[in-house]
């Protein structure tokens, strides 16, 4: 496999994966850090809810028979998964979390507004699409969730247009009447942006998916265990700074620009912080990989004497 998860180098060096260790790749999309895990002789748990993604990974698969376990499930559902399978400890988890590349690239999968295809947007291959909901949903719950999953300012008068316009079937449709609802951005982003993420967000419960996820992730980790995640917008990493920093025994109070605003709980938190803030990918992997500029990685562990 050719795919280069970003931030491959430092998503290993907090895993830390080992010989006899078992791990859980979340989000195997296209099997670049499973391959990574793999090479350092453990065994590797991969997830992704997108069956081709599951196609891909068959000769990755073959390579590594009984130490990879390649299975098609959310990963907001991992310790149900992994139950069933009598897994109920891990010595580390990873999550990249958004689209990956393979689902923008692909046209018929309908997530970019930059290629014509259908309006789909699903990661896996249930559930409403997003052309269900544009075409459906009232004009004030279409804005709110413009506004919530893409932090659209203009997002009622988007919802207004597409009510108006509607129905959509095509991306550059919907996208054509996107950009005439915005007035052109500064910084050069398409004005369609975020209107898509919003939608995307909300076709396959993205942030349910973030939060139920990293519970799961938590109580999973054995003593010493290891969680990382990579997110790639605001919206995502708010959680998982939230989330991690609570597990941490932090918590934040007042300015979140004032240092002296975080407070420490008296218990002992079973948890440690091994990122100091998020993470950021080195100026030469941005040059590489345009899609990486936006990443940032958070890592915890689970401290020793504290079991799962």
């Amino acid at each position: 496999m050719s795919h280069v998860p970003v931030m491959l180098e430092e998503v290993l060096h907090h895993l830390a994966p080992a010989p006899g260790e078992t791990h859980l790749d979340g989000t195997f999309g296209g099997g670049g850090y499973a391959q990574a895990i793999l090479a350092s002789g453990c065994t590797l748990y991969a997830l992704d809810r997108d069956p081709d993604a599951i196609a891909r990974g068959a000769a990755l698969l073959a390579r590594h028979p009984g130490r990879l376990h390649l299975l098609q499930a959310c990963f907001g559902d991992m310790v149900s998964v992994l139950a069933e399978g009598g897994m109920t400890q891990l010595d580390g988890v990873v999550l990249d979390l958004g689209v990956s590349s393979f689902q923008l690239d692909e046209a018929a999968r309908g997530f970019s507004f930059r290629s014509d295809g259908p309006l789909d947007m699903r990661m896996g291959h249930d559930g409403p699409t997003a052309a269900d909901l544009v075409n459906t949903l009232p004009e004030a719950e279409l804005a709110d969730i413009l506004y919530q999953f893409g932090e659209e300012r203009h997002s009622r008068r988007i919802a207004r247009n597409i009510v108006a316009g509607r129905p959509f079937h095509t991306t550059l449709a919907l996208a054509e009447v996107i950009r005439k609802s915005v007035p052109r951005d500064p910084s050069g982003m398409d004005g369609a942006t975020r209107s898509f993420q919003a939608l995307r967000i909300r076709v396959n419960d993205e942030l349910g998916e973030i939060e139920r996820g990293l519970a799961g992730a938590l109580s999973l980790l054995a003593p010493g265990g290891r969680l990382v995640v990579v997110s790639f917008h605001s919206l995502e990493d708010r959680i998982v700074k939230r989330v991690l920093t609570e597990a941490a025994g932090r918590e934040a109070r007042a300015s979140r620009h004032d240092p002296a605003s975080w407070a420490v709980r008296p218990t002992v938190a079973p948890y440690r912080l091994l990122t100091r803030g998020a993470e950021r990918p080195g100026e030469g992997e941005t040059r590489s990989n345009p899609r990486a500029r936006s990443a940032r990685l958070r890592a915890i562990i689970r401290l020793e004497g504290h079991p799962a």
